[in-house]
């Protein structure tokens, strides 16, 4: 039997206290893996989420970051390192988001902070984390992009700009730590049942426009970051895979 083992792994996931976050946590968690769950406001979840990993049996800690900051992300690394050991997984998660309004209405602060939030959070990542797997010569990066970047619907030109600018950073990435075993690869959700987004007769619309006709769960997106996180996906590198049923397919 096949199975995803992930023990003697260290990730580090933003936005970890999240609706999605914590998902990947516990997944991830149940494979193995030592956790840094990384919140930015909501530390009480963090810690209830410690607990529960702890309750597997493997190690982990909260630590706060804003993912927008060099400095935060920087501290955030040495506080993981001296806990846990060097991060061999981070999951780039975390992603500020605004009301969703025409290119004219949205203000440009908007763009800005999703250039942050989505762009610099990676780019911050990368140099505080890659180094060390580079030095192992094992590493995974995954980035958590969206369906939205290559739709490209009215209103949603802040979010998806951010997105798109997360995904030529690390495809780039991918090229330049490749030969160091190091892979780097992206998960693009559909609208997602959630804890805070549950399935309704609201759905119908979106519902018709998937292959696969409902909307994906939040475990169905952290099976995939699991599976990137392993060695099965070892030889998949510089990857956009989007995880909603169908609704976006990349083409070649």
């Amino acid at each position: 039997m096949i199975e995803i083992n992930l023990s003697n792994r260290v990730a580090v996931i933003t936005g970890g206290s999240g609706v999605l976050g914590r998902v990947m946590v516990r997944t991830l968690a149940r494979a193995g893996a030592d956790i840094a769950i990384c919140y930015h406001q909501n530390q009480t979840m963090a810690e209830r989420l410690l607990e529960e990993v702890q309750a597997l049996g493997v190690r982990g800690m909260t630590v706060q970051a804003d993912v927008t900051d060099a400095d935060s992300i920087f501290s955030m690394r040495d506080a993981v390192t001296s806990k846990l050991g060097a991060a061999n997984i981070i999951v780039n998660n975390a992603v500020i988001q605004y009301k969703w309004v025409s290119v004219l209405d949205q203000p440009v602060e908007d763009y800005e902070s999703q250039f942050r939030s989505c762009v610099l959070h990676n780019v911050y990542m990368t140099k505080a984390f890659v180094p060390a797997m580079i030095e192992s010569g094992w590493g995974r990066v995954i980035g958590i992009n969206t369906e939205c970047a290559m739709q490209n619907f009215v209103t949603q030109s802040a979010y998806t700009a951010g997105k798109r600018g997360m995904d030529g950073v690390l495809r780039v990435l991918a090229k330049e730590v490749g030969t160091h075993g190091v892979t780097v690869n992206q998960v693009a959700p559909g609208w997602t049942i959630s804890d805070k987004s549950a399935a309704s007769a609201s759905d119908q619309g979106y519902n018709e426009s998937v292959p696969l006709q409902r909307r994906g769960t939040a475990q169905e997106i952290a099976n995939v970051v699991l599976f990137l996180a392993s060695d099965l996906a070892s030889y998949i590198t510089g990857a956009y895979i989007p995880v909603c049923g169908g609704n976006v397919m990349p083409t070649i």
